[in-house]
């Protein structure tokens, strides 16, 4: 059998994940493998806790990376905390919404979904209404910034609504942590997952999580076995406990590890503040560009993600073909609109390391490009100068 290595382009990711990754995160993938036990791998399973106990702004003692990505994450919370018969209000507006609702009937809970248009923040007062005519409720799930349409949520009125009705709160932040503010204790929150590819910029296949004592107290008093024995934190805490004694759970994937750390590491050089700072920044850079060539965004100003941009298409536009040439052309790769929003919107992500003035400057001058070859009423020479303006203050 004949066989070639596999070399992949170039590619420069502004689409919804994963994002540009590091050289330094990429080199940190290519240092020695060590067994999963080995005394310095867990000294350094240790510092990897602390830095993500530090980008989540939290001292919960079960956090961890669950190995495998965000999905895995969200999969972690719900089967650890809804049990059969438990009713649960899910929040839906958008896509990841939806997918709360299957972890939560999978676990043998009663979903009851409080709906919000695609594009529109999570609405509070449905929310009451919801625990309202549900005093049973015991989790409240929701996703703090919606990828599929580039929305944020108030996650910190939210858990606040959840708590005073008696409920745990859920909070899906895959494309939040590290791109906005999130503070997992001060918001109180009490289980949150997130995604090693978004503004990490590590590579696909981690999912950060993080559970209060609070959740902890509830996963303890189950009634019921944890349906998933990978996914039971009883065990896996057997592993990412503190101190020098582990018990074998499964074998990590040490070097893509290696690479979280290495991103947490950089987050934490950067500052966290400074990191949501750079988001804001290099967003309001690339909506001056837009609608200076006259490309509006679709979620309303004051619930408008900094790092996930839903760009209109403009009108008699093949929005896929748009996205082959921006490919094959610039090697620049954007995301297409999901469910409703599919064929009505790119999603053009500025996720971590992709948050940078050489990514705004190569995305609208490729947009412009395409967009006036096949035929778009779109403004030309106009979307750089506006982007740098607002990056050269």
């Amino acid at each position: 059998m004949q066989a070639a290595p596999f070399h992949p382009p170039q590619r420069t990711l502004m689409g919804p994940g994963p994002s540009d990754v590091p050289a330094r995160v990429l080199a940190a993938l290519g240092r020695p493998t060590i067994g999963h036990l080995d005394p310095e791998f867990v000294a350094f399973m240790d510092d990897l806790k602390r830095l993500l106990q530090h980008a989540f702004r939290t001292a919960n003692e079960l956090t961890l990376p669950v190995s495998g990505p965000g999905s895995a994450g969200m999969e972690t919370c719900f089967v650890n905390l809804v049990e059969p018969g438990d009713t649960v209000i899910v929040c839906q507006n958008g896509a990841f919404g939806g997918r709360m609702r299957e972890n939560v009937e999978r676990s043998g809970g009663t979903a009851v979904m409080v709906m919000d248009r695609w594009g529109d923040a999570v609405d509070p007062g449905k929310v009451e209404e919801a625990l309202e005519a549900h005093p049973e409720a015991k989790i409240v799930a929701f996703v703090h910034a919606e990828t599929s349409t580039g929305a944020l949520s108030d996650a910190r009125g939210l858990v606040e609504l959840a708590h005073r009705h008696g409920a745990l709160a859920i909070v899906d932040a895959v494309t939040s942590l590290g791109g906005v503010p999130l503070e997992v204790d001060g918001w109180e929150i009490d289980a949150v997952y997130s995604g090693s590819q978004k503004c990490l910029s590590c590579v696909p296949g981690l999912s950060p999580v993080s559970f209060s004592p609070s959740a902890v107290e509830v996963i303890r008093g189950r009634r019921t076995k944890i349906q998933s024995w990978f996914m039971d934190t009883n065990l896996v805490m057997g592993y990412w406990g503190s101190g020098q004694r582990r018990s074998y759970h499964h074998t990590a994937p040490i070097n893509a590890l290696y690479g979280l750390h290495e991103s947490l590491v950089m987050l934490a050089e950067e500052g966290l503040e400074a990191a949501w700072a750079r988001h804001r920044r290099h967003h309001l850079a690339l909506r001056a560009g837009l609608e200076a060539m006259g490309l509006p965004l679709f979620v309303a100003e004051p619930v408008r993600l900094p790092q996930l941009n839903a760009v209109s298409v403009p009108e008699g536009i093949d929005e896929a073909e748009v996205r082959r040439r921006l490919l094959q052309d610039f090697d620049l790769e954007i995301g297409s609109g999901l469910g409703e929003l599919a064929g009505r919107v790119w999603r053009i992500g500025l996720l971590g390391h992709s948050a940078r003035r050489r990514n705004v400057v190569l995305c609208l001058t490729a947009l412009e490009s395409v967009l006036g070859d096949l035929g778009a009423r779109v403004q030309r020479g106009v979307a750089v100068p506006a982007a740098l303006a607002v990056l050269d203050r």
